[in-house]
């Protein structure tokens, strides 16, 4: 009986297909010999499906390892296999559930900081200056206020 997880190079495997399906051979034979060739053309089509179930736990346990009683733990299954793995279920057509997911992008600009704000302090010194005349009788003000209690309190030290 073959065994359904070997995996046989393609030139074997049409070879074996022909001995075991050849027309002369008995009915029961055949019909055992078409369920485990049906069988190895799907392991053989999809080997992935065997070492996705067997790294399945590993895989949700995260990509590069995990935690467990305090300790770092790496996954039992190296990073290159684990992309070979991903690989082979990605271009099968089956979906992938254990990629992390995707953080947010960085929006932290390059470059010169005086370069990106010097237009913002260009605006800001334009709106500073229509408040400049307000804003020197204020400081005029209070200039002379306080220095007419320094007057007051000559005055009263006398």
């Amino acid at each position: 009986m073959l065994n359904p997880e070997c995996v046989l190079p393609p030139r074997r495997f049409l070879t074996l297909c022909w001995f075991l399906l050849r027309p002369d051979s008995r009915e029961a034979m055949a019909g055992k010999a078409a369920e485990a060739v049906a069988k190895t053309v799907t392991a053989f089509q999809h080997p992935w499906r065997a070492k996705l179930d067997k790294y399945r736990t590993e895989l949700t346990k995260g990509v590069w390892g995990y935690w467990e009683m305090g300790a770092w733990k790496p996954l039992g299954i190296s990073a290159r296999r684990r992309a070979m793995l991903r690989k082979e279920v990605l271009t099968a057509g089956e979906d992938w559930p254990y990629d992390p997911e995707r953080k947010a992008m960085r929006t932290k600009r390059k470059g010169h900081k005086c370069d990106r704000i010097s237009a913002e302090k260009r605006e800001n010194t334009a709106k500073l200056m229509l408040k400049m005349p307000q804003m020197l009788l204020d400081y005029k003000k209070r200039r002379w206020e306080k220095k007419m209690k320094e007057e007051e309190k000559a005055k009263e030290d006398k």
